[in-house]
């Protein structure tokens, strides 16, 4: 597919995933016991090229392993037209984790056999190992770019 046509598809694609996570996270009860520092936690900025990037981490073991591991600034590498690579300084616990996924566009993902974050900018069937940790939800555009890019993931405060 052209990338003329792929690039407003997935900016819709993106627009939806953000406009439902927010919604669905401004609308959750706290969960008892659950301090607010807790719950925005797992929020995250990526800040690439002067643009911040908003995601919301799930509330999964490999997604909190994950987080415990920021801030990072990493290299992410274009990988197969899909997808947003770079190597994690080490492996994540998937404890508890599903087999596998099937990723969509504004994904956050940790595959498992190379020990690699993922950040899905087009569709991607279901792949096993893969581990979801999260979605974009604004400014995803800011990967919408051709080659690497270098990044900072950090928590929201």
């Amino acid at each position: 597919m052209p990338r003329e046509t792929v690039l407003p598809t997935l900016k819709r694609a993106m627009a939806l995933v953000g406009a439902t996570a927010l919604a669905g996270a401004a609308g959750q009860a706290p969960v008892p016991g659950q301090s607010e520092q807790v719950a925005s936690a797992m929020r995250l900025h990526i800040d690439v090229a002067g643009a911040t990037i908003t995601a919301i981490l799930d509330d999964g073991p490999t997604a909190r392993d994950f987080a415990s591991l920021l801030p990072l600034a990493l290299p992410l590498e274009d990988y197969n037209a899909t997808e947003k690579i770079s190597q994690l300084p080490r492996r994540l616990s998937i404890e508890g984790a599903p087999a596998g996924i099937d990723p969509a566009p504004g994904d956050i993902a940790y595959y498992a056999p190379w020990g690699n974050l993922a950040i899905f900018y087009e569709d991607f069937g279901y792949s096993s190992g893969l581990v979801k940790l999260g979605a974009i939800v604004a400014g995803g555009a800011a990967l919408d770019v051709p080659g690497p890019v270098q990044a900072t993931i950090r928590l929201a405060e």
